[in-house]
């Protein structure tokens, strides 16, 4: 017996499956704890990956203050802890404890200082010892030479544990690399969709996201079963709409979603859409096939984020020419 056709309410199910995966995210909360010594630019770093001023700036090289910390929509907190010292205080019991519950730990250090110090050797080692998701901010690299000779030596001498980001938080080079190593780790506990949300760089994650999706269309439009990868594809599809409408506060519906879909993906076909994708992509379960998915499924992404950043409709007729645009840019790279 043949394929049956996929059905509106299969297409109902799995919005509903994706929207409730992704609002689950949404309900999350999470702790992000940075250290490093005062004027490593901790705070100047939040305020240019957030959008928005998150942390007060300007705390004097050697002053110390207190454990603080600051609340983004009552999702996201941010722990500073001002001096390296201050992990052997006597409040290090309750210090620790911030870094333990992290999500991520953002370990500081001055490009434009003596870098990776005995101390903070020490400090790390300690840190490691509670939660292992470390990444190494190697800041103010706008105002230190030879930057790749830094970053071997920090990596050198942390035995390659740590991904090392050299940024410049004050003309915030190198902020995607750092942003992206965040939602990465973030993404392993199904809380990236809420940190992007509130980042101020949109775009690279959108991109990220788009490219994710059409890598794993491409591998679900190769599967050798005609027919059988319409749902995963159409899940796949779906997923990925409703992440970037999180992400640019773009709320879509159901029926929005579906009409989409309907335009662009398959064509103009009606109603009587839903049925196998081997009827639609041409070589399904083969390289064409796979190439063909991918294609689809980031065209699709990039129409959606071409319109979502330039605040155009997202009605079918608006998208359509949209899509067109951005399947003939993907068809042109595969030549």
């Amino acid at each position: 017996m043949g394929q049956q056709p996929f059905s509106d309410q299969q297409f109902d199910d799995i919005f509903a499956e994706k929207s409730a995966e992704i609002n689950k995210q949404l309900e999350q909360e999470i702790l992000i704890a940075m250290i490093g010594d005062v004027n490593a630019g901790k705070s100047s770093t939040i305020n240019r990956l957030m959008d928005g001023e998150v942390a007060k700036v300007g705390a004097k090289p050697g002053e110390t203050t207190a454990i603080e910390k600051y609340s983004l929509h009552d999702k996201i907190t941010f722990v500073d802890t001002p001096g390296l010292d201050d992990i052997k205080s006597e409040n290090s019991q309750q210090t620790l404890a911030y870094f333990k519950e992290a999500d991520i730990i953002l370990f500081f250090l001055n490009a434009a200082g003596s870098v990776l110090s005995e101390t903070e050797l020490k400090t790390l080692k300690t840190l490691h010892e509670v939660n292992s998701n470390i990444l190494i901010v190697l800041n103010k690299i706008d105002a230190a030479d030879d930057i790749p000779t830094l970053v071997k030596y920090v990596q050198d001498h942390t035995m390659y544990n740590y991904p090392v980001i050299p940024i410049s938080s004050r003309t915030g080079e190198n902020m995607a690399m750092l942003q992206e190593k965040i939602l990465a780790i973030l993404e392993t506990e199904k809380k990236d969709v809420l940190m992007a949300s509130y980042m101020a760089d949109k775009s690279t994650t959108a991109n990220r996201w788009i490219l994710a999706s059409g890598a794993s269309a491409a591998a679900i439009g190769a599967i050798p079963i005609p027919g059988a990868d319409f749902g995963p594809l159409t899940a796949l599809q779906v997923g990925m709409m409703i992440k970037l409408s999180k992400l640019y506060d773009k709320p879509i519906t159901k029926d929005r979603a579906k009409e989409m879909i309907i335009a662009t993906i398959v064509g103009n076909i009606g109603r009587t859409v839903f049925r196998q994708i081997v009827k639609i992509v041409p070589g399904a379960g083969s390289v064409a096939g796979a190439s063909v998915a991918g294609a689809m499924t980031v065209s699709l992404g990039y129409a959606i984020k071409y319109a979502y950043e330039r605040n155009i409709n997202l009605d079918p007729n608006e998208l359509k020419p949209l899509y067109d645009m951005f399947l003939k840019e993907q068809k042109n790279k595969k030549k």
